[in-house]
């Protein structure tokens, strides 16, 4: 029971990194779930509910019973999805009122240490791909790193709280929630739609958070089966083209940049690099660590 219990705690946490990092604009949940080993759980898992969903409203119309929506959810690894889950929401509330202010605060700092946790993190994807990079993987890198880059340079807009368009922001802000690199709070700053949405969390605006809720589960819905076929059938080229939105992504990390995402003289130049290389060294460790666990385990089952 212990160990149940403890795995639960570890999951919420997992999930809780995950949350967190979606509410500070620039800063990717995908990335995150990249360097605490849930991404491939997520997609997968997430693949299976929404083929179970649509099988139990399919089979349901046709009376057909809910056997094939039942063994697709099943598929699912709940052990993990639902603690991870609970972490998220639980938070990303709290983060939205409680680090988001620091973070308009400390922007400078906060992007430097989450920076140097990203650039560390390219390593996952590149590695993860499994295969020996030629000039085509890096190309194809490259070509995403640009669009990446280009994507997070761009300027804010001032969009209108009308319905339709919370509810397209919201699917369109949501499939960057699981894209490692592109951040989905970044996606609603750079249409206006950040401060809104923020101030309707915490005035509990029903409304607006049904309508946003509703838009970012249809567009979870839809892209999260194409990322599913992606890492399941084309699992090497996917993390190739994910290592280059992450290292593109880091033009929104930046910590020299005014809030039009111009470049400015640096300042408070030793402080801001310590917040680099401590973010660099956090991940770098955690891989080193998994590495060496990995190693050892390997030895265990060869000794045995």
């Amino acid at each position: 029971m212990a160990t149940a219990s403890s795995r639960f705690a570890l999951n919420v946490l997992r999930g809780g990194a995950v949350g967190t990092t979606e509410a500070l604009p620039g800063i990717s949940g995908g990335t995150v779930a990249l360097i605490v080993g849930l991404y491939d759980q997520f997609i997968v898992g997430a693949g299976h509910v929404v083929s179970g969903a649509r099988l139990a409203v399919a089979d349901g119309i046709r009376r057909r019973g809910f056997d094939r929506a039942s063994a697709e959810f099943r598929r699912a690894d709940w052990s993990v999805l639902v603690p991870a889950l609970i972490g998220m929401v639980v938070f990303l509330l709290i983060a939205l009122v409680t680090i988001e202010p620091l973070l308009e605060r400390y922007t400078q700092y906060f992007y430097a240490l989450f920076f140097g946790l990203v650039l560390a993190s390219v390593w996952i994807p590149y590695h993860g791909s499994g295969i020996r990079w030629e000039l085509k993987h890096w190309a194809t890198a490259a070509a995403a790193a640009v669009a990446a880059f280009l994507i997070m340079g761009l300027p804010g807009a001032n969009l209108p709280t009308h319905p339709v368009i919370i509810f397209f922001a919201a699917a369109i802000a949501v499939c960057a929630l699981v894209l490692p690199g592109l951040s989905g709070s970044f996606i609603l700053l750079t249409v206006g739609l950040y401060q809104p949405t923020l101030a309707a969390v915490r005035s509990a605006d029903m409304g607006y958070v049904a309508v946003f809720i509703l838009g970012a589960a249809t567009g979870l819905a839809l892209f999260v089966k194409v990322l599913q076929f992606l890492l399941e059938h084309k699992r090497a080229i996917t993390l190739v083209v994910l290592t280059g939105l992450m290292a593109g992504s880091l033009r929104a990390l930046w910590p020299w940049q005014d809030e039009d995402r111009a470049y400015v003289a640096p300042t408070d130049i030793p402080a801001t690099l310590l917040f680099m290389v401590l973010g660099f060294g956090i991940v770098a460790g955690a891989l080193v660590w998994e590495h060496r666990r990995h190693s050892r385990i390997l030895e265990t089952a060869d000794s045995n």
